[in-house]
């Protein structure tokens, strides 16, 4: 295993601090110092090749009954033949609990469902875990908070190993050698190049990546069969590793997928490639460790073991350990109860709410999981939709537009929360708090010396409003416009908020704290999909949004936080009809955050990061509500669960490496589908 080492930063606090001398803007303080989180994890890390090496084994093993009933019957070629030249090897070392026994059932739930299983036009399969597995992607982040910080690299996943050239300006890849499709059918270079050229690149189909995703200018050249060189506009782009990783570079099965594309089919529509799977026509045709076999709408999908899958134990035992996974389809919150309750396995808790009953529970002599503590890296803010023309509707939402553009109106908000009120709101003790935006404040990149905080400060706030000539001119309490296109509208804010119970009390909170400073909040609770459609299309006032890995790992998705593209960030997006305006500060964290990505230097990095923040926080770009930490249940009977926060390079699902995790004989339950695979398998 050759991967070559790029931007080197941990997932926990950094030991180095620069400052950042500045001189505080008026009614700018100093950010509280946050309570110690109890019980927080403590996490082992490891070097690289103690996690995964890309080799050959002497031999190979399968459960007895796959042996028995496929291959034995020849209807599967053996072991040896379905796996790379040289496969995946996961080590025993970085296993808590070693080497697993085969067999039992993996149960998640999840509060989201199935598009369909074509990915590769950003359909998504219901997330909480589904999308983790079936889209596999050339790299892996997910696992790297495992890594000791001076051998922090991007891990190999379908691309084993890859070097740049002298001059940094192309990058080659090597891929998996005769690795296979759930179907049989090879992984190749070609499933590569139809993914970036006929799916990303083609403006007629959606994706989850873009041109610019990988880096500055990139063009995929194909070598040979199992490897693939990219070349650049510039030179060190270090962030191209970091996004060939979920969720941006996730190649679909091209064999299955140029039957339904107008390029190599005649008669076909890209509305009929975008939905050419549905989330009903299985099995699907996956690289992954469990292949999506039988789906109930509304009730449960059920996967059973790959048996093309291409890692193995140092054993020689193809993995996954575990025959079957499912995925009980039904609300977020579900799912904790449900894993609590011992009905499912695993559960990612980032609902502040519910954190005092659920450990009021794990603390009984009965409970059936364990919960884990990680840091704040989760975290709420205020976006002000900043785009002065996108899908403005009306007098009223233009002056909201205007007034988001005010550097005094941002101030006059970020006043007006009391932040330490608000986390208590979400839940009682030392979990939340306060929060001024940009980077999260227990993740490498924070620097306490580079943030400036506008507190809660309600008459500061009131003298900020009549400066901006808001008045309340017909004595009804609230303010009114004086000026302006929206002159004799009152200053009425819709608030886009998603389905949980913590952004409902945010909205609850948030609407009382602006009605006193004379701002009428009227929230509008959408579900998920529904607020993402509004988010891209810009047709919000404001929204409340929960930041996660783009705050703490900014080169993974830069474009969420500074205006490097049209599609971002998330609160001032631009099209060919409504372009971004950007002002002077936002054309400098553009600046920064291109410069960053192109940085291998780790002081240089956080001298630059450290800038951005200031500079994000003075300016109020998003504003800051509270951060707080989440925490992973995980049913007792699972075996090999590292330590994991929720959320670092990905979420808990992809960093724990489920295809390692087992179950005892003893306690596996039973299957649905019992020695059964994927009817498509050869």
């Amino acid at each position: 295993m050759k991967p070559t080492t790029l931007l080197k930063i941990a997932i926990l606090p950094s030991l180095l601090s620069i400052s950042v001398a500045q001189a505080l803007p008026n009614g700018a303080s100093s950010l509280p110092e946050p309570a110690q989180i109890p019980n927080r994890l403590e996490i082992k890390q490891f070097m690289p090749d103690e996690l995964m090496q890309v080799k050959a084994l002497e031999s190979y093993t399968e459960p007895a009954w796959v042996t028995e009933k496929f291959v034995n019957a020849g209807l599967l070629p053996p072991v040896k033949d379905r796996l790379p030249k040289e496969p995946i090897v996961m080590m025993t070392e970085s296993m808590p609990d070693g080497v697993g026994e085969y067999g039992g059932v993996f149960r998640h739930s999840i509060g989201g469902r199935p598009q369909g299983w074509n990915w590769a036009a950003a359909q998504t399969q219901g997330w909480g875990g589904i999308n983790y597995t079936v889209q596999q992607c050339l790299t892996s982040t997910g696992p790297m908070y495992q890594l000791k910080g001076e051998a922090l690299q991007v891990l190999p996943n379908l691309a084993t190993d890859w070097q740049w050239s002298d001059d940094k300006m192309s990058l080659t890849m090597n891929l998996l050698e005769g690795a296979r499709w759930s179907d049989g059918e090879l992984f190749t270079s070609e499933d590569v190049r139809f993914y970036w050229e006929d799916t990303v690149l083609e403006e007629r189909i959606p994706s989850f990546s873009s041109a610019d995703a990988i880096g500055a200018g990139a063009k995929l050249e194909v070598v040979d069969e199992y490897t693939i060189r990219w070349h650049f506009e510039k030179p060190s782009q270090n962030q191209a590793l970091y996004n060939m990783s979920f969720l941006t570079f996730c190649p679909g099965p091209a064999h299955v997928l140029k039957a339904h594309h107008p390029k190599y089919t005649e008669g076909k529509t890209f509305d009929d490639f975008t939905n050419a799977l549905p989330a009903d026509e299985l099995p699907a045709v996956t690289m992954g460790p469990w292949v999506p076999t039988d789906v109930k709408t509304d009730q449960i999908i059920v996967l059973r073991r790959n048996p093309y899958f291409w890692k193995v134990d140092e054993k020689g035992q193809q993995l996954p350990y575990m025959d079957e996974m499912h995925f009980n389809l039904g609300t977020w919150e579900g799912r904790t109860i449900q894993t609590l309750a011992g009905t499912a396995d695993f559960s990612n808790m980032e609902n502040p709410p519910i954190y005092l009953e659920t450990l009021r529970k794990l603390a009984g002599d009965n409970a059936k999981a364990t919960a884990m503590f990680g840091p704040r890296n989760l975290s709420w803010a205020i976006q002000m939709n900043q785009n002065p023309t996108m899908s403005v509707a009306d007098v009223r939402q233009e002056g909201i537009r205007l007034l988001n553009r005010d550097l005094k109106f941002r101030k006059a908000i970020s006043h007006a929360v009391d932040r330490k009120t608000l986390g208590q709101a979400l839940v009682k003790g030392p979990f939340t708090a306060e929060y001024a935006g940009g980077f999260h404040p227990e993740t490498s990149f924070y620097d306490a010396d580079s943030v400036v905080y506008f507190g809660y400060d309600q008459e500061l706030a009131k003298q900020y409003l009549a400066e901006l000539g808001l008045k309340d001119t017909d004595g009804d309490g609230i303010l009114n416009f004086t000026e302006g296109p929206a002159k004799g509208e009152e200053l009425e804010i819709v608030l886009t908020v998603g389905p949980t119970s913590s952004e409902a009390a945010l909205a609850e909170n948030l609407n009382s704290m602006m009605g006193e400073v004379g701002i009428k909040i009227i929230p509008r609770p959408l579900d998920n999909v529904q607020n993402d459609a509004e988010r891209d299309r810009g047709a919000f006032d404001w929204r409340t949004h929960r930041g996660e890995k783009e705050l703490a790992i900014p080169f993974q998705r830069v474009e969420w936080i500074a205006p490097v593209a049209e599609t971002g960030p998330l609160w001032h997006r631009g099209s060919n009809s409504d372009p971004q305006q950007l002002q002077d500060f936002e054309k400098r964290l553009a600046e920064l955050a291109l410069e960053f990505s192109s940085e291998e230097d780790t002081a240089k990095q956080k001298a630059l990061m450290a800038e951005f923040n200031t500079l994000f926080t003075e300016n109020v770009y998003h504003v800051g509500l509270v951060s707080y930490p989440g925490a992973l249940l995980v049913n007792k009977r699972v075996k090999n669960v590292p330590n994991a926060p929720i959320l670092a390079y990905q979420w808990a699902e992809d960093a724990v490496m489920r295809e390692r995790l087992w179950v005892p004989k003893a306690d596996q339950i039973a299957e649905l589908q019992p020695e059964t695979l994927p009817t498509h398998s050869k």
